[in-house]
């Protein structure tokens, strides 16, 4: 037990303290560094966006990827900094991550995947945040594009972490015009002529009220025939992402019309609608 006494307990508690002590300061500039990094991030895409007219969803890509690759640089040298706190030579295990590394470089090898899939789906311009797109299996609205992953926000509100390597094809619905189509059931009693022009005139009064339609809408005629009744299908070229309210209010006033002239129809949902 006498090496417990010989120990100098005072100069242990001093070295602790001052142990401490460095880990926080070293914290709180970490978080401070964070904290101004993104803001700085941020207010340089901001002017950036204005001086450069970038679009506002690739200029969230942009600076979703730059936060990303920053706050991974920072943790790094913060990592650095802690481990020379307690006197671990930082270079040695960088020296000896290198040698291993050709042993896990096969495990590893879906990390760098997905960091250059990312890249090139980035340089290519295929995806911007708040895009509406089709990838791996998942449909819904880009929410960010990072160095591993893409993040998917399905009509649904589920948020999908799709890792970049799984987007081996990509359909973007947010490039250009849609299409809303609108199916409309007739008895085969009704007069067709008729139907269409009630259609038609509902149409050209949507046209006129609603500035998110590009063209159209246009009643295109029969679509097809049923059992007991005839389909007309009624098309729009809407704004990008409006498709679905632009379908809504058509069969709304497609159905106060009808009504008012005493028809009775049955408004049927059409196909997806395509992008242009």
């Amino acid at each position: 037990m006498d090496w417990i006494e010989n120990i100098n307990w005072e100069q242990l508690l001093l070295n602790a303290g001052l142990i401490i002590l460095k880990l926080i300061v070293t914290l709180i500039v970490f978080y401070i560094a964070r904290a101004i990094g993104k803001r700085f991030i941020r207010n340089s895409f901001s002017k950036a966006q204005v001086k450069k007219k970038m679009s506002a969803g690739r200029t969230k890509t942009l600076q979703s990827l730059t936060i990303s690759a920053f706050s991974y640089v920072l943790f790094f040298v913060t990592l650095v900094v802690v481990l020379g706190i307690f006197d671990i030579n930082a270079t040695g295990l960088i020296a000896g991550a290198g040698v291993v590394g050709l042993a896990i470089g096969f495990g590893a090898q879906g990390l760098v995947s997905d960091i250059v899939t990312g890249f090139f789906l980035l340089l290519e311009k295929q995806v911007d945040v708040g895009d509406y797109v089709t990838a791996a299996g998942y449909d819904g609205v880009v929410e960010e594009v990072g160095l591993r992953t893409m993040q998917i926000r399905s009509f649904d509100g589920t948020l999908n972490y799709v890792p970049n390597r799984e987007v081996s094809s990509l359909s973007n619905h947010s490039r250009g015009n849609m299409q809303a189509l609108v199916d409309i059931a007739i008895p085969y009693s009704d007069n067709i002529d008729n139907a269409v022009s009630i259609l038609q005139t509902v149409c050209d009064e949507m046209k006129e009220k609603n500035s998110k339609i590009v063209e159209g809408p246009d009643v295109l005629g029969v679509q097809t025939f049923g059992s007991a009744e005839i389909t007309l299908r009624i098309i729009a070229k809407t704004e990008s992402m409006e498709q679905w309210a632009v379908e809504r209010d058509l069969r709304k006033a497609i159905k106060e019309a009808l009504d008012a002239n005493n028809e009775n129809p049955e408004i049927t949902y059409a196909e997806k609608p395509q992008e242009e």
